[in-house]
């Protein structure tokens, strides 16, 4: 049967898992997603929602400096404790997100960091141009908050897609760590320091 993108991200939302491997999973499942779950935690990748929560005091700030050094970033990084922190996998992950945040250019780590008036003045922006393009007023709503969806891919880290692999999002990468070495993480903040160009932060 066709699996639906509104299956994918409620499972995905439910595991934390990838999209290719909720996608899978729901395949095998026939489109359940209760199924899909049981088999994501059989083989051992669901692990990552229920680490979410858990205290993260440790951690490490990673940095990435582009040849020619012209374009860098700092990102910090924090897990539970001392031990994952060093381990080859946690170090690989934060300088693969420095180097994605040095390449991409988020502005902020999570869409709740977004300010309101950043929110309003898309809206509005997106709501002209689809009056603008003869959309019924019926629907602009609708199209202004998928645009909103796209906007948020473009700025919000976890949301971006990787640049070594388009294919999961930075937030995959995060969670298929949590669920590889069982401890929570998340990344707290990031610099982004490029020459000739004004300072974008996430705090």
């Amino acid at each position: 049967m066709a699996i639906t993108a509104a299956a994918v991200k409620e499972l995905r939302d439910k595991t934390g898992v990838g999209m290719m491997e909720c996608k899978s999973a729901l395949s095998e499942a026939d489109g359940n997603v209760e199924k899909a779950i049981e088999i994501l935690r059989k083989k051992g990748v669901a692990k990552a929602a229920k680490k979410v929560g858990r205290a993260t005091k440790e951690g490490l700030v990673f940095s990435y400096i582009h040849a020619g050094g012209k374009l860098g970033a700092l990102v910090e990084i924090a897990c539970e404790t001392d031990f994952v922190a060093k381990t080859e996998q946690f170090q690989e992950m934060g300088h693969n997100i420095a180097m994605h945040v040095a390449a991409a250019g988020p502005d902020v780590v999570n869409r709740e960091q977004v300010s309101t008036e950043s929110l309003e003045k898309e809206s509005e922006i997106f709501k002209v141009q689809a009056l603008n393009e003869g959309k019924p007023e019926a629907i602009v709503e609708k199209i202004v908050t998928g645009r909103l969806e796209k906007y948020y891919k473009e700025v919000v880290l976890m949301e971006q897609s990787f640049v070594k692999d388009p294919e999961k999002t930075i937030k995959d990468l995060l969670n298929e760590t949590i669920a590889s070495l069982g401890e929570n993480m998340s990344v707290v903040r990031f610099q982004r320091f490029a020459v000739g160009e004004t300072l974008a932060s996430a705090e």
